[in-house]
């Protein structure tokens, strides 16, 4: 093998493949990056059997050839070469020469050949949607999954289609996510159930080439993204997704409608005086038209917050975890945001105001 490329279009693509790469004992090559330099394309693969990334790379592909290294070595020795410079990457006793002007580095290489085939996921189900679609209703939901693997289905990000509609739910029981993505040229299809813990490293990848339009395809089993210049596969979950739609509140007994930037600056000061279970409690008056939240911690001390907001129904007295709140806020696009309330042991729904497209749900806290 012998390769010519710029750091800058190595190093980058190196970071998104060196991410999938596997840590197993008894099959220390997963923990390999493959080159392959073949005609005009490099190529570098990882896998950890449950996640698969493979890139292409411009380069100057003078002789082809394929090896196996240590993810995290040539991304390191790569990563520490001065930006602008032109590398070499040759084949020298069957290990990986690294050359540039002012340096020559070895990495010992392993059997090319024990490194798994990243699955080709053919089937006639797939749909074409916008990279930033893609990325906008993964990154609006997957902190709400759980990250206990006792049960998987809520450790994982649910994708169903109808109507045209693509929509992407997280859950962990005690909070719940729902984005609604539009886009007139998907067809229905089976809902897809993608594992939690390979959703970071897909919207790294998916970030990565966030330029035009990714291509979704998917059996019972597998899934893959495929755009101009990378590839990912993942498992699927093969299970029943909870029917969260009937913990949804259908009525309304209490709103408020507040600017989200004062909830924001309220919840940072609770956060300050809150107990070990983040617990704030909303004081909502109908007849005082006023919302006030009160945290209070016996080490710290206490504080009451005033916060602006038209109020409408009902009173009420109802706690929350001021974290999975404030977790929301960051995703929610609108200038003012609407606090949804069905009474006492029900959760809150908290939306955009005129966004319709993302839904949030929050379970209260026992006094």
């Amino acid at each position: 093998m012998k390769v010519e490329c710029l750091k800058e279009n190595l190093v980058d693509n190196i970071y998104i493949v060196e991410r999938a790469v596997g840590k197993n004992l008894n099959l220390p090559v997963l923990g390999c990056i493959l080159i392959e330099a073949k005609g005009s394309s490099l190529k570098l693969k990882a896998t950890n059997l449950d996640l698969g990334v493979e890139v292409n790379i411009p380069a100057k592909i003078i002789e082809d050839g394929i090896m196996a290294v240590s993810g995290s070595v040539f991304y390191n020795v790569i990563n520490s070469i001065y930006n602008g410079v032109s590398i070499k990457l040759l084949s020298k006793n069957d290990n990986l020469s690294i050359i540039t002007h002012t340096s020559s580095t070895l990495i010992k290489s392993l059997p090319h050949e024990d490194f798994p085939l990243l699955p080709k996921v053919k089937s006639n189900n797939s749909f074409t949607i916008d990279i930033k679609d893609f990325l906008n209703g993964l990154n609006s939901v997957w902190f709400s999954s759980s990250n206990l693997s006792i049960k998987p289905e809520l450790a994982s990000v649910y994708i169903s289609i109808q109507n045209k509609k693509i929509t992407f739910t997280a859950t962990d029981s005690f909070r719940l996510s729902e984005k609604v993505i539009i886009n007139k040229n998907v067809p229905n299809f089976n809902p897809l159930i993608i594992p939690i813990k390979n959703i970071p490293e897909i919207i790294k990848a998916l970030e990565h080439s966030n330029i035009g339009e990714v291509i979704v395809t998917f059996t019972k089993n597998q899934i893959s993204f495929s755009s101009d210049n990378i590839y990912i596969t993942s498992r699927l979950i093969d299970g029943i997704y909870p029917d969260y739609h009937q913990i949804i509140p259908k009525k309304v007994t209490t709103k408020i409608i507040t600017l989200k930037q004062d909830l924001i600056n309220s919840l940072k000061k609770i956060n300050i005086f809150s107990d070990k279970f983040n617990q704030v409690c909303f004081h909502i008056s109908s007849k005082q038209r006023k919302c006030t939240l009160t945290s209070s911690n016996q080490d710290v001390g206490e504080t009451t917050e005033q916060l602006q907001a038209a109020v409408d129904g009902e009173d009420l007295d109802i706690n929350f975890n001021h974290r999975y709140i404030t977790d929301a806020l960051q995703i929610i696009p609108s200038d003012s945001v609407s606090l949804s309330f069905s009474g006492l042991g029900k959760p809150m729904v908290m939306e955009g105001v005129s966004d319709p497209s993302y839904l949030y749900l929050v379970m209260p806290m026992n006094k």
